[in-house]
């Protein structure tokens, strides 16, 4: 046990929980004035009934045992024997620690599908919707992930903070709720504007230190690479928006600005802690252009009514981010990568990170 990382731990899961508010402010800036309060409340109900389905087996299933591969099993119960001693996923943090620091992914994932569903979603069927789609999505990606003798863990597929459980999980489950309510009522003929830009800019400087320093599980080098790659890669997205910005409308955004920091950020989660700090400037540039130009086909082109981009930034992000994990991982970052990625002329990882983002896509799909 090491009081140092324990505290650095409590101190990561406060500000990963402080990303939930500040996804409610960045969604609640983006939408329009009609649409503010519901839209903050979607985030704040997920926040109760998140932590409470944690605490009662949630934890249980994604981390107790393992059934499979797929799934965990309640032995932690209720929290029963999840104690102030060491547990099997850090020998320097207390158990419970280590479930607070889970429980806040548990709470931000299900939070950011909201942004596809804004004004057409009636409340209380996102409420069923997120409370089932948690137990048959969730949390078994997070075992899969994450948890001992995981299936994706096993295949060599590695995700330091969320690519899989977080963003593409997420995004996938967007992108198919926007396809199966449809658009919103006159959305061809209806002027969308944005309702607080100050509250959009908040909301993504609060989300960006949040993730991924954390998910090395101790105060070390490791959290120090995670927190430097993320900073990097999110202020490159931040600067490559801004330049598509004006090669496109010859003019900077300030909601441009801050959609590239969060994109970056989504970018660098799965291998913030893999991929070498020169790489990060590399995957932040070259997020912007993806997810841009992903989020013109996606509505201009299919017509899909994402209403906030959540597909278009965390589903189309996240999976570069996986891919790039497998261009640029290097084991002797972290020995969790079993292989080097492409550019030092090893294909086992990228091929693993394929296969990973490939099963999350079809876990995502048929449980929405």
């Amino acid at each position: 046990m090491n009081a140092g990382d324990t505290g650095f731990m409590l101190t990561c899961a406060a500000l990963v929980f402080f990303m939930t508010p500040g996804l409610a402010f960045f969604y609640g800036g983006l939408v329009r004035r009609k649409n503010v309060v519901n839209t903050m409340m979607a985030i704040v109900m997920i926040m109760g009934l998140a932590v409470v389905m944690w605490a009662l087996f949630g934890f249980s299933l994604a981390f107790g045992g393992n059934h499979g591969g797929i799934i965990g099993d309640f032995r932690w119960l209720g929290l029963e024997g999840v104690g102030w001693g060491t547990g099997p996923y850090s020998d320097s943090i207390p158990n419970l620690v280590f479930c607070a620091f889970q429980m806040m992914f548990a709470i931000i994932t299900p939070a950011l599908i909201t942004g596809s569903v804004v004004g057409r979603m009636k409340f209380k069927a996102l409420f069923i919707f997120v409370a089932i789609w948690s137990i048959i999505v969730y949390y078994p990606l997070a075992h899969m992930v994450w948890g001992q003798g995981g299936l994706l863990a096993e295949l060599g597929s590695v995700d330091f903070a969320g690519g899989d459980v977080v963003h593409i999980s997420s995004g996938i489950t967007a992108l198919v709720l926007a396809i199966i309510l449809g658009r919103r009522k006159g959305y061809e003929r209806a002027t969308y504007r944005i309702h607080n830009i100050p509250f959009v800019v908040l909301g993504a400087t609060i989300l960006w230190f949040g993730f991924n320093a954390g998910s090395a599980l101790k105060a070390d080098g490791l959290a120090a690479h995670a927190f430097m790659t993320s900073a990097i890669a999110s202020a490159s997205a931040l600067l490559s928006w801004m330049l598509l910005d004006i090669i496109n409308d010859r003019k900077t955004t300030l909601v441009g600005a801050s959609t590239g920091l969060v994109i970056g950020l989504v970018a660098i989660t799965p291998g913030a802690g893999f991929v070498p700090i020169w790489s990060s400037f590399i995957i932040g540039a070259l997020v912007s252009p993806i997810c841009y130009y992903g989020v013109i086909l996606i509505k201009k082109k299919l017509k899909i009514d994402d209403a906030l981009d959540a597909f278009g930034c965390h589903g189309i992000g996240g999976i570069w981010g996986g891919i790039a994990t497998g261009i640029f991982g290097k084991s002797s970052i972290n020995p969790v990568a079993k292989w080097d990625g492409l550019v030092y002329g090893e294909w086992r990882l990228f091929v693993a990170q394929i296969e990973g983002i490939l099963i999350t896509i079809v876990i995502a799909v048929v449980g929405t």
